[in-house]
């Protein structure tokens, strides 16, 4: 059984920094790309940033790049995404996803999803 639990979000005032964590457990997760997804409301569900399995290979959103960066720690089943200089357009409910098909990179095939954890930056 999948599981992805996020942790890390909170209010934050514009300019600031949060660090998501968010810990797997179930499947081979050093064989497996993970992405960050985030939605506000009324608004569709984006990538935020991708990360391959070997952490080689990434993605980021053209409007968090140089804000953003995502890393994983294979050894502890787990996927960081560091956030800086936030605005509040970066409020939003964010998701750690993992995806369905082990050695591939890829910003949208993702079938595992966790509850998420809130966002919100204060200008």
């Amino acid at each position: 059984q999948v599981q992805l639990v996020e942790s890390g979000g909170g209010l934050v005032q514009a300019g600031g920094s949060l660090r998501l964590s968010c810990a797997a457990s179930g499947r081979a997760f050093r064989s497996l790309s993970m992405g960050w997804f985030r939605q506000a409301p009324g608004k569709e569900r984006e990538c935020v940033a991708a990360i391959s399995w070997s952490g080689g290979t990434t993605y980021y959103l053209d409007s968090v790049k140089g804000r953003f960066t995502v890393s994983r720690d294979n050894a502890k089943n787990t996927v960081y995404l560091q956030m800086n200089s936030l605005k509040p357009e970066d409020t939003a409910l964010y998701y750690c996803a993992q995806v369905r098909t082990p050695w591939k990179f890829t910003t949208t095939e993702y079938d595992y999803w966790g509850q998420g954890t809130q966002v919100t930056v204060s200008s």
